[in-house]
């Protein structure tokens, strides 16, 4: 939320106020690599012994050689690349004035600094957003992920109107017979595709590059009022706005017009169909 990028300073203080932290998520809406102290906030976190992760997406269209072998030298312990296409054509319609021939190069760069060190790490996931025009290149773009030692996964697009599937049945075959759109997620399973970030308000807080508190990562309109940099990150995360939210999703207090989950559809559609979030053990 913001412009901005996470700063050393605050991270060190971060981890040095928090010990017990064992792995922290850098990755949101934005490019972590464009983040000119990554480098440094990857040492430190491994001195710390802190696992770093990359799962919510990276394009790999601007870093230095020096932050690609710092990935491996540093142990982060996986990375998602977002990469939805299989030829410099087809991945730029999405990715806009992006190179693919360059995020292939970047990712075997990263393979070579893994042989140098001997690491497995980072585990690399090609994530790939299905559109009416890539779904031809899924058993490519599946090959050639094999081929780097990546994982493959696809992820259904947010907008089923920008470039919408065409042969359904083939993209069912390509991806395991799974719903292809979001309209179907929802008609097959009774909730909306990506209700699960919910859960992030417990398990897995969201924390904005400023220490302003998100609470999951669908979030990018409004923060909880807590800062995990001035307040502490204890505090922030259990905050009366926090609390408040949690109760809401577990359908025990009504909408509050200070909480970001009140303007958010997950929490409407969860509402509207009085299927709110179980979490008896939880507050």
């Amino acid at each position: 939320m913001g412009s901005g990028f996470l700063k050393f300073d605050d991270f060190r203080k971060f981890l040095d106020l928090n010990p017990a932290l064992e792995r922290v998520e850098i990755s949101n809406y934005g490019e972590i690599f464009l983040n000119p102290q990554l480098l440094q906030i990857l040492e430190y976190a491994d001195g710390k012994g802190v696992s770093i992760t990359v799962e919510n997406g990276a394009n790999l269209n601007h870093v230095k050689d020096d932050v690609l072998e710092g990935l491996v030298k540093y142990q982060v312990r996986v990375m998602t690349c977002s990469i939805d296409g299989a030829s410099p054509e087809t991945y730029r319609t999405y990715r806009v004035r992006g190179d693919f021939n360059l995020v292939i190069q970047n990712i075997k760069k990263i393979n070579d600094y893994k042989l140098h060190y001997r690491s497995d790490l980072p585990h690399l996931v090609w994530q790939f957003v299905v559109f009416g025009h890539n779904e031809h290149e899924l058993p490519a773009a599946r090959e050639l992920a094999g081929q780097l030692g990546m994982e493959f996964r696809t992820k259904l697009t947010w907008d089923s109107h920008f470039s919408p599937i065409r042969d359904k049945a083939f993209v069912r075959a390509q991806i395991g017979d799974q719903p292809t759109t979001r309209a179907e997620f929802e008609e097959a399973h009774g909730q909306k595709y990506g209700s699960g970030f919910c859960h992030q308000l417990w398990d897995d807080p969201q924390i904005n590059w400023d220490g302003k508190v998100l609470g999951c990562c669908r979030n990018f309109w409004g923060d909880f009022g807590g800062n995990a940099f001035r307040d502490g990150l204890l505090d922030s995360l259990n905050n009366e706005r926090m609390n408040y939210a949690r109760q809401m999703l577990k359908g025990h207090q009504p909408a509050r017009d200070d909480v970001p989950c009140t303007s958010c559809e997950m929490y409407h559609d969860m509402r509207d169909r009085s299927r709110f979030i179980g979490r008896e053990r939880d507050d």
